[in-house]
C-alpha cells in the first residue's frame, strides 16, 4: 500500500465514522417526531459506505 493510499484510507474511515455516528445519533433521538427516524438510518448507511470505500476499491482493483 502506498503512503497516499494509506492516507486516503484513514481520511475515508474517519469521515465515514463521523457521519455514521451522527446518523445513529439522529435516529436515536426521542421526542415529538419519533416516526421520522429514517433520515438518521439513511445517513448512518451512507457513512458506512464512505468508511468502506477504500476496502471496496482495493477489492475491485485487485481483480
Amino acid at each position: 500500500m502506498t503512503p497516499l493510499l494509506g492516507m486516503f484510507t484513514f481520511v475515508f474511515n474517519l469521515v465515514g465514522l463521523v457521519i455514521c455516528l451522527a446518523g445513529l445519533t439522529l435516529a436515536q433521538r426521542r421526542g415529538k417526531r419519533q416516526q421520522a427516524r429514517w433520515p438518521g438510518h439513511v445517513l448512518a448507511g451512507f457513512g458506512f459506505l464512505i468508511a468502506t470505500t477504500p476496502i471496496w476499491s482495493q477489492w475491485l482493483l485487485a481483480e
